[in-house]
């Protein structure tokens, strides 16, 4: 019989969160924050047909990156699990924080008990009556959840994004100033400069405070157009000097 190598459990986890991590960080950034008028969710997504962000009940959204079909598993089943709450009891018993930590026992049961981890980092946003209520839930792959503070990044790049929405973050700012800062996030590249970001190029939804019953709308089209920020207008061009040549006609 051939001989079976030990390995401790603590290296196969390191090896685990090793790949797992490695894969995340091939993903385009994602990028949520509150603002007056709602969570903001926007993504770096090259596809039309394969969403990063998803509404999963009323006033609840969800963004994510990584491995499309694990991340799309996890939507559905979020998907399911908010409509049968929401069926047995009542509509306002679902809440971010309940899907929230079912996500996170999901994930942690696959990271300890399956070979491969899922390779997704996901977002369940909650939008309050303030924004100060507002839920922002952060799930990494091996089941952490973390309750962020008006703004959350995802992706390759999350930490350096951070850092330019902590210097910009501002509960009280409409949501075309959100939108701009959540830009300027997505397209700064750590030296100082910053890639072009077209609308082809941007996944854009929020979850209006204002807005009853289902809360979730999506930005595309001209509604997008209209809250890009465009370049500086340019200076009107100064009138033609009138001809100060005298009419021969005139004495």
């Amino acid at each position: 019989m051939a001989m079976q190598f030990y390995t401790s459990p603590e290296q196969i986890m390191r090896d685990r969160a090793e790949f797992a991590r490695k894969n995340i960080s091939r993903g385009r950034n994602v990028v949520v924050l509150s603002c007056a008028d709602g969570v903001l969710l926007v993504a770096e997504n090259v596809s039309s047909a394969l969403h990063k962000v998803y509404e999963l009940y009323d006033r609840i959204g969800f963004a994510a990156v990584g491995k499309y079909n694990e991340f799309e598993n996890l939507r559905t089943a979020g998907v399911r699990m908010a409509d049968l709450r929401g069926y047995s009891y009542d509509r306002r018993d679902v809440n971010a924080a309940s899907l929230a930590k079912a996500y996170a026992q999901t994930l942690g049961a696959i990271f300890s008990e399956q070979t491969k981890p899922f390779e997704v980092e996901i977002c369940v946003a909650g939008v309050g009556v303030a924004p100060e209520e507002d839920e922002l839930y952060r799930l990494t792959f091996d089941g952490s959840i973390n309750d962020e503070p008006g703004y959350l990044a995802m992706g390759g790049d999350a930490d350096r994004l951070k850092e330019v929405l902590a210097e910009g973050h501002d509960f009280a700012s409409p949501i075309a100033d959100a939108f701009a800062l959540a830009l300027r996030a997505l397209s700064s590249d750590g030296n100082g400069s910053r890639r072009e970001l077209t609308t082809d190029v941007l996944e854009v939804a929020v979850l209006e405070r204002a807005r009853p019953g289902r809360a979730f709308r999506r930005i595309e089209g001209l509604a997008l157009d209209a809250i890009m920020p465009g370049p500086a207008a340019a200076e009107p061009e100064p009138a033609e000097a009138a001809d100060e040549t005298p009419d021969p006609d005139e004495s």
